[in-house]
């Protein structure tokens, strides 16, 4: 089977090697275990590979580079118009070849994907659309063509669309999915949690507005100015750092919240063995693979309630859904604190479902999927 890839994410080539950002590799390289051979259509950018990134492993890998575009300004339209013409093109002389297309959608790449797709209703196609399905978000445009595409089942044939969540009246090509980082090898005993001793947070993901990384900071400040014994351990990088950093060490507050930066997936999963919650107040999520590792552990998550969070949390009885608001996040968790033996129920339920949803089980339904 030749399968192919369309991404919107970044690629780094190193000789053979061909490198991008891990936690979608690692997925990757699961559906190319079936494969005998595999074509990549993404952008490309230059550097060495980073902590957070990874290479596939295939024996039979090819990489076509195509040029990142965007519509965020008149300027960036205009370029990406230029670019358009030879993008289309190798899309459809790659597509002609393929037997599997897999487009991983939201993404610029793949929204031309989304339309050069429709021309080839005889092709066995997937898309993992790994942004928020919630027909009642507000998204950005681009983002509402390819969900509006993909369910179209006139336009979009012999595809399965993975998507993140159950929702009510989908088309019949829409297929609830899930993702996992952890094998059902690495279920460990997990000891009960002393909520009476000091109370450890962790956050994990980028440092960018999207993440509300600042407001993660402030609940967890303020609920030491409350005389809550508590500490905040960040791991991610992003533009954000630096100015969060000041604000740390403005606020004198560098005995509670510590910022980490990019660690490795050990360094993270150490973390998560001790740390009472995981808190993660992000504007928009698809399934967020740090809270359902968080909750492998029995580390209780604290989000927002965007996307399929509420299902994943079983609205509150696995985590603590909390509003995008610094009071009224704080009384939220304030009110949760008060339960401690609520608390301990908590994180058994976490650790109970996430476990559930293991590398094994989500590479035996990806198989499925190939064989169809």
């Amino acid at each position: 089977m030749r399968f192919l890839i369309i991404s919107h994410a970044t690629h780094k080539q190193e000789t053979s090697q061909l490198f991008s950002y891990a936690p979608y590799v690692r997925e990757m390289n699961l559906w190319l275990k079936y494969v005998d051979e595999v074509e990549v259509i993404a952008p490309k950018t230059i550097g060495e590979p980073s902590a957070i990134e990874m290479t596939y492993k295939h024996k039979n890998i090819e990489y076509n580079q195509v040029s990142a575009i965007q519509f965020t300004s008149v300027l960036h339209l205009l370029k990406s118009l230029l670019k358009l013409p030879l993008i289309v093109f190798k899309l459809f002389k790659s597509f002609r070849k393929a037997d599997h297309i897999h487009l991983r959608c939201p993404g610029n790449i793949g929204l031309l994907g989304c339309f050069v797709q429709v021309f080839f209703p005889n092709k066995t196609k997937t898309a993992k659309y790994a942004g928020n399905w919630d027909p009642k978000s507000k998204q950005p445009l681009s983002y509402r063509i390819q969900k509006w595409m993909l369910s179209n089942t006139v336009l979009t044939k012999n595809m399965h669309v993975l998507v993140y969540g159950d929702w009510k009246e989908q088309s019949k090509n829409i297929k609830p999915f899930f993702t996992a980082t952890y094998r059902t090898s690495e279920i460990e005993k997990v000891s009960n949690r002393d909520y009476n001793e000091k109370l450890k947070f962790v956050f994990i993901g980028s440092l960018v507005i999207g993440k509300r990384p600042l407001l993660a900071i402030q609940i967890i400040e303020k609920l030491k100015q409350k005389g809550y014994n508590v500490s905040l351990e960040l791991f991610g990088d992003g533009v954000l750092k630096e100015e969060l950093m000041e604000y740390v060490s403005e606020k004198n507050i560098e005995n509670t919240i510590t910022i980490h930066g990019n660690k490795t997936k050990e360094v993270v999963k150490a973390a998560l063995k001790t740390a009472h919650f995981s808190v993660l107040p992000s504007k928009s999520e698809g399934w967020p693979k740090a809270i359902a590792e968080a909750m492998f552990f029995g580390c209780i998550p604290v989000v927002t309630k965007i996307s399929c969070v509420p299902y994943m949390l079983d609205y509150g009885k696995r985590g603590v859904l909390i509003e995008p608001n610094l009071e009224a996040a704080t009384q939220e968790l304030i009110k949760e604190l008060e339960n401690k033996t609520h608390l301990q129920s908590k994180s058994k339920a976490a650790l109970q479902w996430s476990q559930a949803y293991t590398l094994d089980l989500f590479e035996s339904e990806i198989a499925k999927l190939l064989q169809n």
